[in-house]
């Protein structure tokens, strides 16, 4: 049950814990120098230039519309055609791997910038025809349920740490030589050329203004079961943050904080794409190897990462049937989720996924899909305010992105405890998340775990024909290789089997049988 207004505002939270990927993708992305590098690789002394630099801030400015038109296009077809409410964006770890090691800084990578991003496109339309064909739907229900159940909560435990570190959350732990995580919170000048604190340890006013505001302000209203908390600690924190003479504002007195702050004062502007539309490179010649594989690179992080987030959000908003592992209109989701990708690399974006930040959103209680229209419909507001949107400063978004992390560590109580051989892959699944910092290999580590000890356990009972078993057994969940993909498959195999009313399932078809008029006699041809 929800509301009209509920969903709105659930739109509206999804949108503010994410628009910090406008600024944030448009400044990965653009290090790659985009096509200002054509005819300069490896021309240091060119990259220092005042042409060079000028040319890749029009790529930046182009990468902030282009993130937020892919956002927008995504968000609201997504909410349109699947009614879920999961938001789509230019994924935040891809866009890195594709910026530092498919690209590289000022092109030294493998690869140019414009071959990659036909990559991207390719890569995109071998995912609709796995959704199409039902492959994604089908590696969603064959992941053991404690595994599936693990990668929500690893996700939330994911969203707590980016919360907590500096790119985009409030700045209080960082890396470190001797540990893999120290406490941070100091300010930059403070810091070594690692991002550690020399000094000042949590002195910096914007760690404690994120954290007492964005955090514990937060967390009170959701006490009181404040529908807009988060977007209420975010505003809160942003408006303080805006004003240049103090502490802890977003625009400091110096080069980077004047060109933030130029950049926010013109308020309403539209930024045509200059550079980087429609600048596939379709010439393979002598580059078809690494082509190849940066395709399967890309599809082998994406089949896992977006497909496991997509169904994680599904399942954190209730869509997911318990009885059958799927939801409602899966290959809908899961071909709006890949076309997304085509259509970002046509506007000069990294690979699109499902946001785990849509958790904002469903913890305030949205449900459909108006609250992904919302979201998408404020994307394409911020086309035209990109200045402001792009102004949130990250500890203004860390506060809510901990809060959701929280609300999605709760399904850990589904987990099956009870057998190990459940429940220490799912343990797994749920550690690698947050500390590889990738939701692909979480469920690679759990599912590789979960073979290896479910395997020996049944060779062991086979070889003493069932003498030996582990102790507690009888508590396993059930699994099996063949799901209800397998009975019940996509409308597309339907189709090819020739078989009449290929657009309804299974259930649908009993159903329409059972209640069958009288009248319609045995004889006849009904389907």
């Amino acid at each position: 049950d929800t509301r009209f207004s509920v969903e709105i505002w659930a739109g509206l939270s999804t949108f503010m814990t994410m628009c910090y990927v406008i600024a944030a993708n448009a400044t990965i992305l653009s290090e790659t120098g985009g096509p200002c590098v054509d005819g300069h690789r490896g021309d240091l002394e060119y990259f220092q230039t005042e042409e060079y630099r000028s040319c890749v801030f029009v790529v930046r400015k182009d990468m902030v519309t282009a993130t937020a038109a892919v956002a927008a296009l995504g968000s609201f077809f997504m909410g349109l055609l699947t009614n879920l409410p999961v938001a789509i964006a230019p994924g935040m770890g891809l866009n890195a791997y594709f910026a530092y090691q498919v690209v590289g800084v000022n092109g030294s990578g493998a690869v140019s910038y414009q071959l990659a991003l036909t990559a991207v496109f390719v890569e995109g339309l071998i995912f609709i025809v796995l959704s199409i064909l039902g492959l994604r739907q089908w590696l969603a229900q064959v992941i053991p349920s404690s595994i599936k159940i693990a990668c929500g909560a690893g996700i939330g435990m994911f969203l707590t740490l980016v919360g907590l570190g500096y790119s985009a959350g409030i700045g209080v732990i960082t890396g470190s030589p001797a540990t893999p995580l120290t406490l941070a919170g100091c300010k930059n000048e403070y810091k070594d050329e690692f991002g550690m604190c020399k000094s000042h340890i949590m002195q910096n006013p914007t760690a404690w203004m994120g954290f007492i505001l964005g955090v514990i302000l937060t967390a009170f209203l959701m006490m009181y079961r404040v529908k807009s908390a988060m977007v209420i600690g975010i505003l809160i924190v942003s408006a303080i943050s805006w004003p240049r003479n103090t502490d802890f504002t977003y625009f400091p007195y110096t080069p980077q904080g004047d060109e933030r702050f130029s950049y926010f004062k013109t308020i309403a502007a539209f930024h045509p794409l200059e550079k980087t539309l429609g600048i596939l490179q379709w010439d393979l010649s002598g580059v078809g190897s690494r082509f190849a594989v940066i395709i399967l690179t890309l599809l082998y992080v994406d089949i896992l990462d977006c497909t496991g987030t997509l169904y994680s959000m599904a399942r954190f908003s209730g869509a997911v049937n318990p009885e059958t592992g799927d939801f409602d209109r899966s290959t809908l989701a899961y071909s709006t989720d890949a076309a997304a990708i085509s259509v970002g690399a046509l506007l000069g974006v990294s690979p699109s996924v499902a946001y785990i930040e849509s958790g904002a959103g469903i913890v305030e209680g949205g449900r459909t899909g108006i609250t992904s229209i919302t979201t998408g419909l404020c994307f394409f507001v911020s086309i035209f305010f990109a200045p402001v949107f792009a102004s949130i400063p990250p500890w203004a978004t860390g506060g809510a992105l901990i809060m959701v992390g929280c609300m999605m560590m709760r399904a850990t109580l589904a987990i099956n405890w009870r057998y190990p051989g459940d429940s220490i892959p799912a343990f797994i699944t749920l550690s690698f998340i947050p500390f590889s910092y990738s939701i692909a290999y979480g469920l690679i580590a759990g599912v590789i775990t979960y073979i290896a000890l479910n395997t020996m356990a049944w060779i062991l009972k086979k070889l003493s024909s069932g003498r030996i078993v582990p102790v507690d057994e009888d508590s396993k969940e059930y699994w099996s290789y063949k799901t209800e993909f397998n009975h019940n498959p996509s409308w597309f195999i339907r189709a090819i089997r020739g078989e009449k009313k290929f657009w309804k399932q299974q259930d649908d078809r009993a159903a329409f049988e059972l209640h069958e008029p009288v009248g319609m006699g045995k004889g006849m041809n009904r389907f």
